[in-house]
């Protein structure tokens, strides 16, 4: 007789975490991103039942730190899941849904039905902090099955968006901003961070050159860009860059890792007639 999932957020992360306890710290949305491909390849090369054994296998090699491949299939039942097989594999949790009520296995089931690869984003109850943060997971679909890993993801600091400024300043003095600007408009390079991302804007046009969250602005008029609260943000940037050369310009802007509208910091500079842009979400 198959067993029944616990109702709701709280009950399945308790029983996820709990298997977890001892797990090591968060691991970095790279390390999420490699163990992903490591499992896609293994499904691929060793069909279901090999793969099924080997990532429910809590001492394997598809266990690390708070990371764990999971596999549900198309009806939202657990074929798989690495943090806690015993308690969760057989269990249907096509009802179950996130901190922000969305019908999280609903939404992966459905995205997966268009397009073999997706990365979702949703709110889950992290039992190690006891607080509700963002998380990210990559999916992939294989006939039937979805399979998954999820990362939480960090939240950036001011250092971290100055940093970024640094090494993209970097890049535009070395490169040029037309080829630096291919690597900032890459969703999957090094100059989009989980919250972070670059952006530049041509000093006399106004237009964008970059936009590391929306490559597709790219040629679009900057200069009428408002914040939420109607604030003309580029303007802004766009005068600060042109008389002092750098500074930070205040606004509010959604996040594209949790999907909220926050308060918003960002550090521009003039950078070979261009400004470009890094900015960072407060809590």
């Amino acid at each position: 007789m198959q067993r029944r999932i616990p109702h709701g957020l709280a009950a399945l992360s308790l029983v996820v975490a709990s298997s977890l306890a001892a797990a090591a710290d968060h691991a970095t949305p790279r390390e999420a991103r490699a163990l992903f491909d490591q499992a896609v390849s293994y499904l691929k090369a060793n069909g279901p039942d090999k793969s099924w054994k080997a990532f429910n296998n809590r001492t394997g090699p598809f266990v690390k730190k708070d990371l764990y491949v999971y596999v549900i299939d198309n009806k939202g039942t657990y074929i798989a899941n690495g943090a806690a097989p015993i308690d969760l594999v057989g269990l249907n949790v096509l009802d179950t849904v996130d901190a922000s009520g969305n019908p999280l296995f609903r939404n992966m089931i459905a995205v997966t039905d268009k397009q073999q690869e997706a990365k979702i984003r949703y709110v889950w109850l992290n039992r190690k902090s006891n607080h509700v943060e963002p998380k990210v997971a990559w999916l992939h679909r294989e006939g039937d099955y979805i399979l998954g890993v999820g990362y939480y993801a960090p939240r950036s600091t001011a250092d971290d968006a100055r940093n970024l400024l640094n090494a993209a300043s970097a890049e535009v003095k070395k490169l040029g901003i037309a080829k630096a600007a291919a690597s900032f408009n890459d969703t999957r390079g090094s100059f989009v961070r989980d919250d972070l991302y670059v952006f530049a804007v041509n000093l006399q046009s106004g237009k964008f050159e970059a936009h590391g969250m929306n490559p597709t602005w790219v040629g679009t008029d900057a200069t009428d860009l408002h914040d939420v609260e109607g604030k003309p943000l580029i303007k802004e940037m766009l005068e600060l860059a042109k008389t002092k050369g750098e500074g930070t310009v205040d606004y509010v802007w959604r996040n594209p890792v949790t999907n909220a509208v926050e308060k918003k910091r960002t550090f521009i500079r003039r950078e070979n007639g261009s400004l470009i842009g890094v900015g960072f979400y407060a809590e």
